[in-house]
Formats: C-alpha cells, sequence, structure tokens
C-alpha cells in the first residue's frame, strides 16, 4: 500500500468518526432545544410603540429636511460602490489584492485576510460602512423622549454588533482557516461546546467564559483561612484567622454584593482584598450571602436590613466585645448599607462607626447604559418572571450584563468557542463572573421598581422596616471608592449620591479602571492609580479638574482612613468565642451553591 492510499485511509477514518460524532451531537441539540422554555418577549426587546416611534420620527425627518437624509444615504451609497469598483479594477488587473481600506481599526478584524483579501477585505468595508450609516441616522433622530432614544440608539447598536462578518462561519477567515487545519475537529468541538452550553441553561444560549474544572472554591480560589462563625437563612458570617499578633480593636466586617458571590474579594492570594485587610493588622468579618431558591422568594429588602445587616453587625460586636464597627458595602450591598444606616439612625443606633463603600450608587436619576432596561415594559417582563419562579434567575441576569458589552462577553467568547472549538481559559475572574446568584422575587421588584425607577432613596424616601428611610440620614464618616471605567456604577452618578449623605467627614477616591478590576486592585501589582480631592462642594467634573492623581493602589490610601477609625491595638482574636463555635472552615457552604436554573 503506498504512503497516497494510507493517508487516504487515514483521512477517511477521520471523515467517518467526525460524522459519527456529529450525528451523536446531533441528537443531543435536537433533545435540548426541545426543553428550551424562551424568554418572555419583553426580556427580549422593547415594547413594539418604541420602534415604531423611531420610524415616525425617522419619516418625519425625511418630510422636515430631505436634502440631509438623502446627502447620507448618497454618501453611503457612493463609498460603498467605490469600494466595490476599486475590489473589481484590481481584480480586473489580476492581482490579488485588496484596495485602499481607510475603515477604522478594529480588533474584530484582526486577521491579516481583514486587510489583504479582496473578498473578506470587502465584506468588512461594506459593514462598517453600513454600521456607520445606521449609528448616524439613529443619532440624527430628533422629536424622541431621551430615553426612547436612548434605548433605539441601544438596540440598533446591538443589530450593527450582532451582524458583524465575524460572527458567521462562512465570513470568518480565522473560523475557515481553523476549520482547514483541523479537518473539521474545531467545528465539531466547537458543536460539542455550544451544546454543553445550551445543556447548562436549559436550552437557552449563554456562552461558558471560564474553565469551570480549573476552579474549586476553597481548594485554589477563595482560600484565606478562617471559620464560619455564625449562620442564618440570609448568610454565613466568616471571620477570617490574624497573621498579625496584635489587631486593631474596631472589627471590618464586610458586605459583598449578593449577585455575586463574596469571594471576588478573595481570588487568589496575591489579589486578595481579605488576606490583605488581615494583614494590616484588622479583624475581618465577611458576609457569605445565601444563594436564594424558591423558598426566599418572600425576602425583601427589609429581610437583608433586619436578618442580614443588622445581624451580621450584632454578631460582630458579640463576638469581638465591641460596641462599634467599621463596615464596607460593595455595590449592591452598599446601597443597601445605606438604608441600613438611615434606619439605624432613626433607632439611635451608634453600631456602626464608619462606612466604606465601593462602588455604590443611591441616586439613581441617571440610569445610564441601564436605561434600556429599567423602563416598564422591561421591568413588567421582570415581575412576571419573579410571579413564575418566585426569584429572578442569574440566568437572566447574566445575560443582561453580558449585552451591555456584547462584543466581549457573547459574540468574542462564542467565536472561540463555537467556531473554533476552544476551550474556555482558566481564568479566576471569569469562573466568578459565571457563578452568579440569584435574587429573591420581593427584594429585585423593590430594588428595580422603588429604587432604580422611582428614585425614592434621594427623593421621598423608601418604606421598609416600619420607616421611611433617607439618603440625608446617613451622617456616619463615610469613604467612597468609584471606578474611572465604570459602566455599572458610573463614577460620577457615585459622587452625587455621596454629596447628598449629611456625613461630616467624607473621602472619594476615584480609582483607574472599571467595576472589578478597579476595587481588586492590590499594590504589589503597581497597575492601576488613583485620584483623590478633599473639595467636595462643587460638582463631579469639579472635582477630577480639581483632583491629584497619586501612582498604585488606593488600598494604602483607605487602610490610612480606615486605621484612624479603628481604634488601639490589641492581641490578635481568633475566629469565634465559646458562644460562637466554628460551623466549618471558611470559605463555608452558603458559597458553594449554585444558582436556581
Amino acid at each position: 500500500m503506498t504512503t497516497n492510499e494510507t493517508e487516504s485511509g487515514e483521512k477517511m477514518d477521520r471523515l467517518n468518526a467526525n460524522l459519527a460524532k456529529v450525528e451523536a451531537l446531533s441528537l443531543r441539540l435536537t433533545e435540548v432545544l426541545g426543553r428550551r422554555k424562551p424568554l418572555r418577549d419583553e426580556l427580549n426587546s422593547p415594547e413594539p410603540e418604541v420602534f415604531l416611534n423611531a420610524a415616525t420620527a425617522y419619516w418625519q425627518s425625511m418630510v422636515d429636511n430631505p436634502g440631509k437624509v438623502i446627502e447620507n444615504q448618497l454618501d453611503l451609497w457612493s463609498k460603498s460602490v467605490k469600494s466595490f469598483v476599486d475590489a473589481q479594477n484590481i481584480m480586473l488587473k489580476g492581482q490579488f489584492s485588496a484596495p485602499q481600506d481607510d475603515t477604522p481599526s478594529d480588533r474584530r478584524f484582526s486577521h491579516p485576510m481583514w486587510k489583504s483579501h479582496p473578498y473578506f477585505n470587502l465584506l468588512k468595508q461594506q459593514y462598517m460602512r453600513n454600521s456607520e450609516a445606521i449609528k448616524a441616522a439613529v443619532g440624527e433622530l430628533e422629536g424622541l423622549a431621551p430615553k426612547d432614544k436612548q434605548r433605539i440608539e441601544y438596540f440598533s447598536n446591538q443589530i450593527v454588533d450582532m451582524m458583524s462578518p465575524t460572527n458567521f462561519l462562512g465570513t470568518n477567515p480565522d473560523a475557515l482557516e481553523r476549520a482547514v487545519e483541523t479537518e473539521g475537529q474545531s467545528l465539531i468541538d466547537g458543536l460539542q461546546n455550544m451544546i454543553s452550553d445550551l445543556e447548562a441553561n436549559n436550552g437557552e444560549l449563554l456562552v461558558k467564559l471560564a474553565d469551570e474544572d480549573a476552579f474549586e472554591i476553597g481548594r485554589n480560589i477563595a482560600t484565606a483561612p478562617g471559620k464560619v462563625v455564625f449562620r442564618n437563612r440570609m448568610f454565613e458570617l466568616l471571620q477570617f484567622s490574624p497573621t498579625t499578633d496584635t489587631v486593631h480593636e474596631i472589627p471590618l466586617i464586610i458586605f459583598p454584593p449578593w449577585i455575586n458571590k463574596y469571594y471576588i474579594l478573595d481570588l487568589k492570594e496575591q489579589n486578595s482584598l481579605i488576606r490583605w485587610c488581615v494583614a494590616q493588622g484588622y479583624t475581618v468579618f465577611v458576609v457569605s450571602w445565601v444563594n436564594p431558591d424558591l423558598s426566599h422568594a418572600d425576602v425583601g429588602l427589609e429581610d437583608y436590613i433586619e436578618e442580614g445587616f443588622l445581624e451580621a453587625i450584632a454578631q460582630v460586636k458579640d463576638i469581638t466585645k465591641q460596641k462599634q464597627v467599621n463596615a464596607v458595602g460593595y455595590c449592591i450591598a452598599g446601597t443597601t448599607l445605606h438604608l441600613t444606616l438611615s434606619l439605624m439612625k432613626q433607632r439611635g443606633d451608634k453600631s456602626v462607626k464608619s462606612a466604606t463603600f465601593f462602588t455604590t450608587l443611591t441616586d439613581f436619576s441617571d440610569q445610564g447604559e441601564f436605561t434600556p432596561f429599567l423602563q416598564d415594559d422591561f421591568i413588567d417582563g421582570i415581575d412576571d418572571e419573579i410571579e413564575e419562579f418566585g426569584i429572578l434567575r442569574s440566568f437572566i441576569m447574566q445575560r443582561t450584563f453580558s449585552f451591555l458589552r456584547s462584543n466581549d462577553l457573547i459574540y468574542g467568547p462564542a467565536i472561540k468557542s463555537y467556531f473554533m472549538g476552544e476551550a474556555p481559559p482558566a481564568f479566576d475572574l471569569l469562573f466568578w463572573n459565571g457563578d452568579g446568584s440569584g435574587l429573591p422575587g420581593k427584594m429585585a421588584h423593590q430594588y428595580l421598581r422603588e429604587l432604580c425607577q422611582a428614585n425614592k432613596f434621594v427623593g421621598e424616601g423608601v418604606e421598609l422596616c416600619g420607616a421611611t428611610l433617607k439618603i440625608s440620614e446617613v451622617d456616619v464618616p463615610i469613604c467612597s471608592v468609584t471606578c474611572e471605567t465604570d459602566h455599572i456604577a458610573r463614577w460620577k452618578d457615585c459622587y452625587h449620591g455621596f454629596q447628598q449623605t449629611k456625613s461630616r467627614s467624607k473621602t472619594f477616591i476615584v480609582s483607574q479602571s472599571g467595576h472589578i478590576a478597579g476595587i481588586v486592585n492590590p499594590p504589589s501589582k503597581k497597575k492601576y492609580g488613583h485620584y483623590t480631592n478633599t473639595d467636595l462642594k462643587g460638582s463631579a467634573t469639579d472635582w477630577m479638574n480639581g483632583a491629584t492623581f497619586q501612582e498604585g493602589s488606593w488600598w494604602p490610601h483607605w487602610d490610612g482612613w480606615l486605621s484612624k477609625k479603628s481604634g488601639k491595638k490589641i492581641a490578635a482574636r481568633q475566629p469565634g468565642d465559646e458562644t460562637h463555635p466554628a460551623l466549618g472552615e471558611a470559605p463555608g457552604s452558603y458559597v458553594l451553591k449554585k444558582a436556581y436554573k
């Protein structure tokens, strides 16, 4: 038998094996799609009236200023035809090259063929020019309500991003090259990845961003040593073991958001804020929230305040034999810490000596990038979801957050996984991002309707726990840490709420980077700097214009602020006491529970 015959036989064997795999995968695909229950229309797009109003506005612009509309169309047509003619002329000359390309740089089109190959270059140029024309047309719409226009801009951008030629196998040179190189194995692996993602989410497609087998909570992630010293239906209280001989007298309790797990603050040793705080001589407690199931459907913000924040503070005081604590609230937990402080003010409870807020919104007058999702049609869909399931499923929230950065969190990972057949990376941050929590139905409704939509906390007040809670009643010393490029809790919006507190001692910090990287920024990395300014009377713009930039992490700056409010040094405390025996080792059991599907 010749070498060619041997190679041909081997290729045929691989082909038959791949065909068998495709058949088996097709059966799995059919089965999982058969179980799929589509999401409500309200959670996929705005009400039709929004698009109708946009269409009306566009046709009105045709009537009012037809010359401008025609001019824009002619400009698009001329550029499109020119790129086509240029490509044709080059081909007629017998050259296999792309014409001149003046479209802007875009990392989606990083493969050399997008510049050198006439076919792929033409596709790219046409897509870029059409994208530009659509965005310009939407941007020039007049006569729409500001929120409607913002929604139209958002959803039109989503359509534009979705239609990128990189998102289709036949027009993606990276994927086609990989398929040829692997004799189709990459596509089979990709199909396998897609089906696994569908199976993991009951038929809904949510791209897995990280290799879940690469991490184990408590083994190579969330490893700071400590004990579970209290547990109720809302949370486990973790107290971490000291690494110094002495500690500050007043303990530190950290309330992480319950949308995600607490271990964003303890991913690994070198970037663990928890370990760093312990190393600075603080007795550190962290609340590990329960991942709600159907039994938590009727849990509201008042339960998070009474059974969560107030109970945790009481337990820390009891364990440490102190009258006060220093508290930290991150994101939504920071918002709720504000609510708690307002309630404590009315009750005459002075248990919190100081409060620190990480990326915390309290004033929702400007809804920012969440505007498309915080209107009645979408929230009505959320309410229907809550009525059916009892909770707001983590899948829906993760999907919503992903669409805010769709190219980075949806299409880019999907191309690598489904077209290239690549396994998701072993990335701890993305692992944490995919390990989300649901929200109790009642709490989600209150938060979205009364805080996000009605903005009651900075207005007439929120009725909770038998009291009317207002931000103006927050008067303990506070420090707010925000992030310069945070698209979830924009620093300027955080500043607006921060200004409305009545605290006489205020510190405001803006860290470089975003919602996570700006907070999880250890000094050892020497990566992101931060801005400070003691003048808090002007606007956010005024504050930044007068701010001083400082190299390095904000952590030491905060430590300098916090240590002055933490009392004298005493002998280090071991976790728990006689009345609080260890219920288990950190990270505890609540953190291991997966979100309800």
